[in-house]
């Protein structure tokens, strides 16, 4: 967490962000513009947020794609804004209104949020896909499916009622799941596709969840991921469900 106040001391970190803020995907050609400073300069902020978890990146062929990641920020608001009682609606809203961001390209995806929690990559993916586990942090939802590409991969209400309908696109046992994504619920929504993707790295993981074209489902996106991810995280680290209103 040290090192993601640290990040944020400098205004030319700071300016990056805002930059992945109203644009994600940028390469570092495109983040270098308007900065007035040398690219080995860029580099080395580039760096710095990386170290601090707030950037993530995608290589697609020679280009490198940089990313606003929503994880640590999720982090801070468990940490310093929970205990104060701070409402999560209205956090929820705040970091909406920071992560929004223009149409990228259709080849690149649209939303990516990484984070490190430690776990077994068994413990992690047994998490992903047992409903029981579901339920205690997919806002009470239970994943019903056999992870059989072409069948259904669908979260069910507490009631049986489809909450998030999808199929199974390709899945690797403890690596990553690739799955379509229609809310029911929302208005205007067209599918799009989530990756779950899982790295071991000895007492810990990556895991890295990936939302294409997420604008598309018109689902609320950037709120409702970063606090299922944290959910995550935090039952795998304490054992316990996060206890924050509306999940």
């Amino acid at each position: 967490m040290d090192a993601v106040f640290k990040a944020l001391a400098d205004p030319t970190r700071r300016q990056l962000l805002d930059s992945l803020r109203d644009q994600a995907g940028q390469t570092l050609t495109e983040l270098e513009q308007g900065l007035g400073m040398t690219r080995f300069g860029v580099m080395k902020h580039l760096r710095v947020l990386e170290d601090a978890g707030l950037v993530t990146t995608r290589r697609e062929g020679r280009f490198k794609y940089h990313y606003l990641n929503a994880a640590p920020i999720q982090d801070l608001a468990d940490r310093w804004i929970a205990p104060y009682q701070k409402p999560f609606a209205r956090f929820a809203l705040d970091l909406k209104r920071s992560l929004e961001s223009q149409p990228a390209m259709a080849t690149k995806p649209d939303f990516v949020i990484e984070t490190y929690i430690r776990t077994t990559q068994d413990a992690l993916w047994d998490a992903l896909i047992n409903p029981d586990m579901t339920a205690q942090y997919y806002y009470g939802a239970r994943l019903a499916s056999d992870l059989e590409p072409g069948r259904p991969f669908r979260y069910l209400d507490r009631d049986g009622g489809v909450m998030l309908d999808g199929a199974v696109v390709e899945v690797t046992p403890k690596t990553r799941i690739v799955s379509t994504f229609l809310p029911p619920w929302a208005e205007n929504s067209k599918e799009t596709r989530v990756t779950f993707e899982i790295e071991p790295l000895g007492e810990i993981c990556r895991f890295r969840l990936t939302h294409h074209s997420y604008e598309d489902a018109n689902a609320g996106v950037e709120s409702g991921w970063p606090g299922i991810v944290a959910g995550l995280k935090t039952l795998l680290e304490t054992g316990k469900p996060l206890n924050v209103p509306g999940m």
